[in-house]
């Protein structure tokens, strides 16, 4: 299949894998860079400059395909040594960067200047209109389904996609509900170049995660997320667990009083424990509604290339055939 995300990244099949904290390593972005499509280290996982460009090379190892590192820009108490993270992504040539958060803008410069595509998350037309502006390469346009952070204006992608389409010049990909060659066929007729998958790619064999987290995205349907940290506009869609439960009980309670130190126990610093240790009930964890489509584990080989066979029989076959 060739749009024009596989022309811009040089890749084999539209389906990218974004970044996901303590779930996008070497192992996970190698395997989906083998297996056609866009695999994404997730940059401010790895705690330093110096650890990202070891799992860069590392990653280099493991695949001879184009992949790329992700990069959250988000305010902090502690800032990110960015400057140094994005150094480490120029020495190790890696020539594509998916950017999240805030703007980019100061950052484009130094990636330009080493010849490298910048995709830009954003749950909003009218940011990514703005990044497309400020000189970003494509969009990975986020609808209210996804898992992690939706924004606040709660579009999903039936509306979000083509309100893109009619405005955006560079191209997108549809981010949030993404699971399948369905998924990826209703993006190309919404008018995405392609998809981006999180959830998905977590119940995946190679996925380096806990398999406490692999069957719990197994067994949630699509009613198993909630929406936490509303109140503090920074929403995030969560799988319902014991901690989310905690979450929402203390929002009820304290209303707009409440504070991130209110809810830190349940929610900082407590992917480690999760994703590595498979603690389930010890915080929260993003999670798409998704989930509701995700009913085994495969290897990252199988499931895109189940996706392509589903996309191609969906065109060819059962679309083709509707027409007189």
């Amino acid at each position: 299949m060739k749009t024009r995300i596989t022309e811009l990244f040089g890749i084999q099949h539209p389906i990218i894998q974004g970044g996901m904290h303590h779930v996008g390593y070497a192992e996970l972005a190698a395997a989906v860079s083998n297996a056609g499509g866009l695999g994404i280290i997730t940059g401010l996982t790895q705690r330093t400059p110096e650890l990202l460009a070891q799992e860069i090379a590392r990653c280099r190892e493991m695949t001879d395909k184009p992949f790329g590192v992700n990069l959250t820009f988000l305010p902090a108490v502690s800032q990110p040594d960015y400057p140094g993270y994005i150094k480490a992504i120029i020495e190790g040539g890696v020539k594509i960067v998916e950017t999240a958060g805030n703007n980019p803008q100061k950052w484009l410069p130094a990636l330009k200047e080493a010849g490298i595509k910048v995709i830009h998350k954003c749950t909003s037309v009218r940011h990514a209109l703005k990044a497309e502006a400020i000189g970003c390469d494509a969009i990975s346009v986020d609808g209210f389904e996804c898992g992690g952070h939706p924004g606040e204006d709660d579009i999903p992608n039936f509306i979000l996609l083509p309100r893109a389409a009619e405005e955006l010049k560079i191209p997108f990909v549809a981010s949030g509900g993404m699971a399948d060659g369905r998924s990826l066929v209703a993006a190309l007729a919404l008018g995405a170049e392609g998809m981006n998958m999180g959830t998905r790619f977590i119940a995946t064999k190679e996925a380096p995660v806990h398999d406490n987290v692999k069957q719990a995205i197994v067994a949630a349907s699509e009613l198993d997320t909630r929406l936490i940290m509303r109140p503090l506009r920074n929403t995030e869609r969560v799988l319902t667990n014991a901690a989310t439960e905690r979450v929402l009980q203390k929002e009820r309670e304290l209303g707009s009083a409440i504070a991130f130190a209110d809810i830190a126990p349940e929610v900082a610093g407590v992917y480690p424990r999760i994703m590595q240790s498979g603690e389930m009930e010890s915080g929260v964890w993003s999670c798409g509604m998704v989930a509701g489509l995700i009913n085994d584990v495969p290897t990252v080989q199988q499931l895109i290339d189940r996706i392509m066979a589903e996309a191609q029989a969906l065109i060819a076959d059962r679309l083709t055939g509707m027409l007189r």
